[in-house]
């Protein structure tokens, strides 16, 4: 493959392994209790926790865009961002603005759909390893904040509203992602759907087993508290972006993720 543009586009993104998915949910799970952190437990408070963890995005995310290769830490930490300001957006949208679950989930449903249609009528494709310009890379990161916010809000209906509790809820997406997995590799479906579908379904199991992590024991969790798992979570995110770093993205990623 010849040097150039094109191919530093490619090695800003890593490739879709197993080791992606274990680190996505890490961060996911981090996003939830670090969010967690900063508007109740230090009592920011859910505005100014929005605020603050939407600029931390906007700051990271531009240093993404100008960035001309793939560098681990700094994905993750655009990845972690996103997870923590999804949360705090989410706080807010329920809890200030009083929208609900159901009305929070339908308006970022849609923004999330409006998003992915934009993107595919802009760029023809939704593929990840057609990322390659500054545009497509925009749409990407507007459907990662979008669809991490709206899997804060499907989290907490699952733990809050559904009886499911925080276990159950966990449970039931975990076994979602399961099924999505297995029709990965043994259905003609498209890679790309089924990608998508996955990836948004991350962020409510992080939701979940972040509210597992710290709630009390009373309300069904494990009460390890916001600060002790987001140690522990950034830990072990750290020691595989460290992993990571060691292996980097390789041409082949355009046959990771196909239509």
């Amino acid at each position: 493959m010849k040097n150039g543009p094109t191919l530093a586009a490619l090695r800003k993104l890593p490739e879709i392994t197993l080791l992606f998915w274990i680190m996505k949910i890490c961060a996911t799970t981090l996003g939830e209790t670090a969010g967690d952190l900063l508007s109740m437990t230090l009592s920011i408070g859910y505005a100014a926790s929005s605020i603050l963890l939407v600029i931390v995005f906007l700051l990271t995310l531009g240093i993404q865009l100008v960035s001309r290769v793939y560098i681990p830490s700094l994905y993750w930490l655009v990845i972690l961002s996103t997870s923590t300001a999804g949360t705090s957006i989410s706080d807010y949208m329920d809890r200030t603005l009083e929208l609900g679950y159901a009305k929070g989930s339908a308006v970022l449903m849609l923004a999330l759909c409006g998003v992915l249609a934009a993107w595919r009528l802009t760029t023809r494709t939704l593929l990840i390893a057609n990322i390659r310009d500054r545009r497509s890379e925009v749409f990407y990161w507007s459907a990662i904040l979008i669809s991490n916010t709206l899997g804060t809000v499907l989290g907490d209906f699952l733990a809050d509203d559904s009886g499911l509790g925080f276990f159950g809820g966990a449970l039931l997406i975990a076994t979602l992602i399961a099924t999505i997995a297995i029709l990965y590799y043994t259905t003609r479906l498209s890679h790309t759907a089924l990608f998508w579908c996955a990836f948004i379904l991350t962020r409510p199991l992080g939701a979940t087993v972040g509210d597992l992590l710290t709630k009390s024991g009373e309300k069904g969790g494990f009460d390890f508290g916001t600060i002790g798992s987001s140690a522990v979570l950034f830990v072990v995110l750290a020691i595989c972006v460290f992993y990571s770093s060691g292996n980097p993205t390789s041409d082949h990623m355009e046959k990771t993720v196909t239509e």
